[in-house]
């Protein structure tokens, strides 16, 4: 039970940090939330996360930067700096350069996502997970698929991919047609080359061959348990874990052969992580 309120406490901070990422965070204002003494913060924080919480704050402010980069090429790097909570354009750049390896400038022009991921492989340790979850009838649904097959680290090479293939063609446009994951395999267990992964858009009618590689496909109807995830996609696979780990036997119920799916109902960086929505479907028989 102690460790259990450790892992809530810091996880309490984690989900502040993420609410108030453009403020100036201090140890004593942490420390407050975690209900820790600041003495003992810093190692309670450091061996959960596996980082000090300093450097957290950074990695934060430094992954919605590469988004920024990579996703809004109509935001100049200077204000991508200030966002970030850098002075100046030079102190951003050597900043991202020595946790990167690539200036600012070089990773938008071709980002090397596979490095970058390492960075982000600290896991907060989640407290007592509560959920509402709902049994739901999912309609069938034309979609336009991006197939990403190959290590999970480099999904955001397909979602690049697949984004740019949705704005040339406007077959299924970002602002008015759902969008969708298809999570065939679970990375933690998966060879990363056996990793797969459909990026997809609602469409309302076939799409032709195209050389981007989309392809169509159907999300079958049929019922579905339904849970709202809110905040980072990297915490998805608690929700996913707590449906199968948890729901399914509560429940007397067992899954369809199909699998498990996300709807995105926004988007980082256009959204803090924190915001993020996502709607998590398991099918069921």
């Amino acid at each position: 039970m102690k460790n259990t309120r450790y892992q809530q406490s810091i996880k309490n901070v984690c989900n502040y940090i993420y609410q108030h990422l453009d403020d100036t965070l201090s140890v004593e204002q942490l420390s407050e939330v975690a209900h820790f003494s600041k003495y003992h913060f810093h190692r309670l924080f450091s061996n959960s996360v596996g980082i000090n919480v300093f450097q957290f704050i950074q990695l934060l402010r430094l992954k919605r930067a590469s988004y920024q980069l990579v996703f809004n090429h109509n935001m100049r790097i200077t204000d991508i700096a200030f966002s970030a909570g850098y002075d100046s354009h030079e102190s951003f750049s050597r900043a991202f350069k020595k946790r990167f390896g690539l200036s600012p400038n070089a990773f938008r022009k071709e980002p090397v996502w596979s490095d970058w991921h390492q960075h982000y492989q600290f896991k907060p340790k989640r407290g007592l997970i509560t959920m509402e979850a709902k049994v739901v009838n999912f309609p069938e649904m034309s979609i336009a698929v991006f197939e990403h097959r190959g290590p999970h680290q480099n999904l955001n090479e397909s979602i690049s991919q697949f984004i740019n293939w949705r704005k040339e063609t406007g077959h299924s446009p970002i602002t008015n047609s759902r969008t969708f994951g298809l999570a065939y395999d679970d990375p933690s267990v998966t060879e990363p080359e056996a990793f797969r992964f459909d990026l997809c858009g609602e469409v309302k009618e076939s799409i032709p061959e195209n050389a981007h590689g989309v392809i169509n496909k159907t999300i079958p109807g049929g019922r579905c348990v339904k849970i709202r995830h809110h905040g980072s996609h990297d915490d998805l696979d608690e929700t996913v874990y707590y449906l199968y780990r948890d729901w399914l036997a509560e429940n007397d119920e067992t899954p369809r052969d199909f699998p498990c799916f996300f709807e995105y109902i926004n988007f980082f960086p256009e959204v803090a992580e924190h915001e993020l929505i996502t709607d998590v479907y398991l099918p069921l028989a």
